[in-house]
Order: structure tokens, then sequence, then C-alpha cells
């Protein structure tokens, strides 16, 4: 959505960098390198507000459980239903995988 005003070489680039992790630990020590705490907690919260909407959860609900604001659920469900998919695509392998 936002990434086609980014250059393409850099964004490759980092794609390229989170396909290269292999383990959890690797994939834990580089977002330790790479992202502050606060951006860490946000991808956390935005994963788990999208994972809630999902399964039916009222905003309210989902406000009460992550403290995302009213402002954060209705972006995570704008692109649950016009996004590129990303979301779903990694909630339904999370899912299938039984790992949570």
């Amino acid at each position: 959505m936002f990434i086609k005003k980014t250059p393409e070489k850099t964004v490759a680039q980092l794609y390229n960098a989170i396909l290269s992790l292999h383990t959890k630990q690797e994939c834990k020590a580089f977002f330790d390198d790479l992202c502050t705490m606060n951006e860490v907690k946000s991808f956390i919260q935005r994963l788990e507000v999208a994972r809630m909407l999902r399964e039916g959860d009222t905003y309210m609900d989902i406000q009460v459980e992550t403290s995302a604001s009213s402002a954060t659920i209705t972006r995570v469900k704008k692109l649950l239903d016009y996004g590129s998919s990303g979301y779903q695509l990694v909630l339904d392998r999370i899912e299938a995988s039984g790992k949570s």
C-alpha cells in the first residue's frame, strides 16, 4: 500500500533480509537491531488486532484486550478488507501451523 513510494532497491533489500532469516532466534535478533521497542510493540499490536477482527471480536473487546486505539483498529480492518492480503496470508499460515 505505502511501499510503492519507497525506492524499489531499498525495499527489495529489506524483503531479502527478512526472507534470509531461518529461525525465530535469527528473526528476534534482526528485529531487535532493526526496530525500536515501540515499533515492535506496534507490529505485535496490529497483528493481534487483525487476528481478533478475523475471529469476530468487537472493537470494544479489541480495545480492552490490546489497548489499540479505535483508529488503529479501523485501519487494520480496512487493510483486512481492502489491503494486499498480507494479514490474511500470515494469519492463515499461523493458524495452519498451529503456532501462535
